[in-house]
Formats: C-alpha cells, structure tokens, sequence
C-alpha cells in the first residue's frame, strides 16, 4: 500500500498518526475542590480530530459521536461522577460533587469516544486532583427544584450563573456556590410524554455564607405547609425573581444548616486483609470406612404405611360388613343395581312383567326386602297406567267413537274438582269430539 501513494501522501499520514497516538496518550489533569460542584464537557469536536482525515471535506462535521467512561481498572465511574449526553450529535458532561473523602486520591478516567459511522475509536485519561479548601463546604446549604429544566441545560455555565445570579439576589450573602446538581430522574422521578416540550426537572443544591434569607423562610410558614398540604402553589415573594427563567417547586425546597446536623457515626468491621488463615493440611477420609446399611431404613419407609393401610382396610371393611349401616348399604347397592339392570332390560323388551324397581325393595328400618306385590305371571295388559286409578270413586262415562264405525262406547274420565267445584271441561271437550 505504501509503495503505491507517493511520498507527500505518505509524510501526511504519517504525520496524522502521530497526532492521533500523541493526543491519546496525552492526560488532562483538572483540580476540582471537595463540595463544590464539579463540571466537565466532552467536546466532540475536540475528538473528531482525534480520528483519520476523511476523503471529502464535510463527512466529519455531521458524525455521530458517543462516549464511554470509566475509571481505570474498573468497568464504572466513582460514586461521586455523573456522566451524561442526551444523543449522538450533542457534547457529553461529566459533573458531580466530590467530598473530602476522595481528598489526596487521584482519579484516572478513561474516556473512549466512539465514531458510529467509521465505527473507529479515540482514547484519552482525564486525571482528577481532589483539592481540600477550608471554605467549603458552606454552612448553610439549600436545594431548589427547577421543574423546567434538564441536568444538561442547567450545566451550561450561562444558564447556572443566571440561577446563581438570582439566589444571591434574594439571599444576599458574600460567598456562594453551587454544591450539586441531581436529575429528578435520579430522585424518582417519571420520564414526561414527549410533547409540549416537557422537562425531566432537576435538583440544584447551593451553599453560602450566611443565614438563609426571609424570603427563603418563608416556605416554613403554616400558612404555605398548608397550602402544599392540599398541593396547591405556596405564596413567595421572591418567586417573581425567578419565573422569568426558572419555575421553582417552592414546596419541593431544602433548607440545611450543617451545623446544626448531628453527625452519625457508622462503625464498620475491619475488612482484613482478604487472605484466609492457615488450617494446616487437607486430610482426605479413609479408604477404611465402613459402608451404611440402608435396610433398616427402608423397612421402616414401607411397614409404616403398610400398618396404617391395613388398619384402615380393617376398619373400612368392618363398618361395611358387620354393622347394621354397612349392611344398609350393601343392601341398597345391590338393589340400585339390580334394578338398573332391569330397566335395561325392559328397554330391549317392553312385553314384561312389572318391573320391580316400581316397588319398596328393603325396608329402610330392618333392611329387609319387600316382595313384590305381583307375581311374575301377572297379567298386564289391563294393568292401569297408574295404581291409584283403580277402584276411583269419582269417574263419569263418556262416549267415545271408534275409528270403524258410527257406534260408540263407553270410557272413563276421572272427575275433577277445582275447590269443590266439578270440573266439567274436560267431560264437554269429549263429547264434542
């Protein structure tokens, strides 16, 4: 490849990659202070030189450009550092607050931006110093929830000087500054509906110098705790101050003075030093042991429930055959089926005798079996339908016409009565046939 580019070409890239390894390789060192908000932008525009020349002029100005940070030897940044970038085409922010615990201990972040056209990769350290001053933190710290702002809007430098322009304007104190910024998503907060251009809303904590102003005190009054109460907007006077640029949930408002904080003291278990003591030599078992026997336990695992089985089977079998119940029953069974298998039987052949499953087949007291009232050989053909028609008292003769003929002969209706009335319908229909 190099054989077939001529020598200016060949200067150029040469040149461009030193460049990229010189800039890769190069740390930044930034000295941030403890509590006090500490923010870093990554320009991509300040990366897109860090990639190759492309072959026309304008590919590189419209590349999508994201970014990965972590602290070295580990895959996530220090518990302190936020890190955020809305989409491809914007810078990404580096921010939070450092404590005085991270005082005197460097932090090396690794940052890789990546070119998700070219799918290449630049890399570069961003060295922290923690710095320990002994203005800060401020005694007297406040937090503000801004509901018309994203974490990236209130990072930039214009935007959070006119906030803190108008804090002090209404605090007025000597010396103040921003301590932290927190996205309302981190605090719990709900992703808003994209439309009407809705925010996510963010946390700005400030601290100063002096004792909170009236105007800050006056979110503690009953009067507006009720008014939050019922989650309605409490009356500040000082909150025309902001509304021109930043619209402040006054009930959503912190006020810590620290000190008059009670500090808790966390006591903590020494970690040691990782290495388990010493146990001597591992001594496996002896070849000698003698092996269980396991028949005892499966003797126990199969007669128990054989005893209890047989026991109840015993029972059962008691109750069934030698109580008077039991026999009740059996007798009962035998005649439900014995009469089961009759009708059956009638089904195939209507020409039988009366079926005995019209009758009392036990008596219910005794268990003894009733015989049946009509012998085998009873006649039924001039059987009647039911037993109770047989021998009535109350029966009328009426014609009846035959099919053959003109002639008539006598049948007979049952008498009905309707509250002691005869009923004659049934006798006129008949003779109206």
């Amino acid at each position: 490849m190099l054989c077939t580019m001529s020598a200016a070409a060949v200067a150029v890239w040469l040149g461009t990659v030193v460049t990229i390894l010189s800039r890769s390789h190069a740390d930044h060192n930034v000295y941030p202070s403890a509590g006090v908000l500490f923010v870093h932008v990554l320009e991509r525009e300040y990366f897109k030189g860090e990639f190759p020349p492309y072959p026309k002029s304008g590919d590189a100005s419209s590349d999508p450009i994201t970014f990965n940070t972590n602290l070295m030897g580990y895959p996530d940044r220090p518990g302190w550092l936020r890190y955020i970038q809305r989409t491809q085409h914007s810078d990404g922010v580096l921010y939070g607050s450092p404590t005085a615990e991270h005082v005197g201990k460097p932090s090396v972040i690794e940052i890789t931006a990546y070119n998700r056209r070219t799918f290449e990769t630049a890399r570069r350290n961003l060295v922290i110093n923690i710095m320990a001053t002994e203005e800060f933190p401020l005694p007297y710290q406040a937090e503000f929830y801004i509901k018309n702002m994203n974490v990236e809007e209130m990072l930039a430098s214009e935007v959070l000087g006119d906030f803190l322009g108008a804090v002090k304007n209404v605090w007025q104190p000597e010396r103040l500054n921003a301590i932290n910024i927190t996205s309302a998503l981190d605090r719990g907060g709900r992703v808003p509906l994209p439309i009407n251009n809705l925010k996510e809303g963010v946390y700005v904590m400030v601290g100063a110098d002096v004792a909170f102003s009236s105007c800050l005190r006056e979110v503690e009054s009953p009067h507006n705790q009720l008014r939050c109460s019922q989650e309605m907007e409490p009356v500040i006077s000082c909150d025309k101050k902001f509304r021109a640029q930043f619209h402040i949930d006054w009930c959503k408002i912190s006020l810590v003075d620290i000190n008059k904080v009670v500090p808790v003291y966390i006591t903590r278990p020494d970690p040691g030093t990782g290495i388990l003591p010493e146990f001597g030599e591992y001594s496996p078992p002896s070849e000698s042991l003698m092996g269980r026997n396991y028949f005892s336990d499966f003797l126990i695992t199969l007669a128990v429930p054989s005893a209890v089985a047989l026991v109840l089977f015993f029972i059962l079998g008691y109750t069934m055959c030698c109580r008077r119940e039991g026999v009740i029953e059996l007798v009962h069974h035998s005649s439900i089926q014995k009469s089961t298998k009759e009708l059956r039987n009638m089904s195939k052949n209507r020409e039988i005798s009366w079926p005995l499953s019209t009758l009392p087949v036990f008596n219910p007291v005794s268990g003894e079996v009733v015989p049946p009232i009509h012998p085998d050989n009873y006649e039924t053909t001039s059987m009647p339908l039911m037993q109770t028609q047989t021998n009535l008292q109350n029966q009328i003769t009426i014609p009846q016409q035959r099919p053959s003929g003109d002639n008539y002969v006598m049948s007979t209706f049952r008498r009905l009565e309707v509250n002691g009335i005869p009923e004659e319908r049934k006798v006129a229909e008949a003779l109206n046939l």
